[in-house]
């Protein structure tokens, strides 16, 4: 069965479903969302392991046309950010619009009639004069390539595909990774299971989580003066903002943050050998920042243990590490990432003259302000190539590029074109300037982290201020593009 639509939105997440709201308002309603499972949410439908949450204030992690003012506290959790994105599908009438379990297998695009045909597993096929790929930057994880894997009897699970009918209590549980996600998890199972050991390859930086309830007074200000609520995100935007002196680049500032986190580690943790363990030794910024209250009080529990020791294999029983002990456990879980599409991509996708994208991109991933690829026509990305925040919500960049990509969809269905193509030098120029100022960032400063390709290449983040990125993106310059017209 082949379906035949002017733009294709492919994903339900953030991205995918802002994307739809704004083409909507923009008049263009001629679009379809595919969505590979069976309900709305990308990573806060998947990512619903115990304590899960965003490290940025609900008010800010939200669009600023679908404003929330039922926020119950300054951070929320997975399950009230899930029910935002819900509401939002409802609110706007989207739910009709998705075809849920319809994951997309590949993308082909026809110079002749330019247009793009997505296959999808199912073996259908969707044509369309645009597509957008909202796939999300983190939206697939796997196990890593760990020893005797495939030899371990116990039970294992993703922090990113929780089993919710294991039951930990009593059991010998081991968390491997020390990142984000561990640091949510591992207070959650300190209070379930009878032993927890946490293997850490590399300790990050921590700064404290104040997180308060947001009074019912407040939330009927939000709801009776809206202007309140976009005032006080305005207010927490600009604070994230100038995180920025000290987390994008190595300054003064990063010193004194760095400082802000050693003293409070000294307060949280009593052990001086322990206190060692989890002190870096890179510059705060150059990886990501864990922003937490509860992690280090877990470490200490009687129960809890932090293994610095690095991981030699599984075995049946458990995990060897390299000093030759085995730590025989009941349960491993993996938190140890995702895989990050900064090269290749998560289905192939062939452009003009049949070129293939994941080819391109396998020294690292490219693109015209994260948003346009050269080759590839009428193709636009939602946090593509160097769209990742170090200090703002994701959501501001995100929505910056979802405005940018209804401007090119509008252009095309005004003027009538076959084609719009970002243009090779424009992309390449852009690029040039791109990782010359990222040389220049924290991320860039030698340590080892997902924001690099292997060789060191930097795809993933924006060096840069969350309104400058936002300023790059706010007005579409025709000059910029190939315009090919039908006909």
């Amino acid at each position: 069965m082949n379906t035949t639509t002017g733009v294709l939105v492919i994903g339900a997440g953030f991205s995918g479903l802002g994307t739809a709201i704004r083409l909507s308002q923009a008049g263009i309603t001629d679009f379809v969302i595919c969505e590979r499972a069976g309900d709305v949410g990308g990573t806060w439908r998947d990512n619903t392991y115990p304590g899960a949450g965003c490290d940025v204030p609900s008010l800010v992690y939200s669009y600023s046309f679908a404003p929330n003012p039922n926020w119950s506290r300054a951070y929320s959790g997975g399950a009230e950010i899930l029910a935002y994105i819900r509401h939002m599908t409802d609110q706007f009438g989207l739910r009709e619009r998705i075809r849920f379990n319809t994951d997309i297998t590949r993308l082909v695009y026809d110079d002749d009639t330019g247009t793009w045909t997505a296959s999808t597993k199912d073996g259908h096929t969707i044509t369309a004069r645009a597509v957008v790929s909202a796939v999300g930057a983190l939206a697939n994880a796997s196990y890593p390539g760990i020893d005797g894997l495939d030899t371990y009897r116990g039970h294992t699970m993703l922090s990113s595909a929780w089993d919710h009918s294991y039951d930990f209590t009593g059991k010998h549980v081991a968390v491997i990774g020390t990142g984000a996600s561990a640091v949510q998890i591992v207070p959650e199972l300190v209070a379930m299971a009878a032993t927890v050991k946490v293997f850490q390859r590399t300790p990050g930086w921590v700064l404290p989580k104040a997180n308060p309830h947001h009074p019912s007074w407040l939330t009927e200000l939000f709801r009776r003066v809206p202007t309140t609520q976009t005032a006080l995100r305005q207010a927490l935007f600009y604070g994230h903002e100038a995180m920025a002196l000290g987390v994008v680049w190595d300054s003064a500032v990063t010193t004194l943050l760095q400082q802000v986190s050693r003293r409070y580690l000294r307060r949280a943790v009593a052990d001086p050998w322990l206190r060692r363990r989890l002190t870096p030794d890179y510059r705060m910024g150059c990886k990501r920042i864990l922003i937490t209250s509860d992690y280090y009080p877990a470490l200490q529990a009687p129960n809890c243990k932090l293994i610095t020791w690095p991981i030699y294999a599984l075995s049946a029983n458990g995990i060897r590490t390299a000093e030759g002990i085995e730590h025989q456990v009941d349960c491993v879980v993996f938190a140890t990432g995702f895989d990050v599409y900064n090269a290749g991509t998560p289905f192939p996708i062939s452009g003009s003259g049949g070129r293939v994208l994941g080819d391109e991109w396998l020294a690292g991933a490219k693109a015209y302000k994260s948003v346009a690829v050269a080759g590839y026509p009428n193709l636009f990305f939602t946090l593509g190539p160097n769209s990742g925040p170090g200090h703002n919500s994701l959501l501001v960049y995100s929505e910056a590029q979802i405005d940018y990509i209804v401007q090119a969809i509008s252009l095309i269905r005004r003027d009538g074109l076959r084609s719009l193509e970002v243009r090779k030098d424009v992309q390449e120029e852009f690029n040039r300037d791109l990782q010359r100022r990222l040389a220049r960032t924290t991320w860039n400063s030698g340590c080892s982290s997902w924001y690099l390709t292997g060789d060191g290449f930097n795809a993933t983040m924006y060096p840069g201020f969350a309104t400058q990125y936002a300023r790059g993106l706010a007005t579409l310059d025709p000059d910029d593009y190939l315009a090919t017209k039908a006909g």
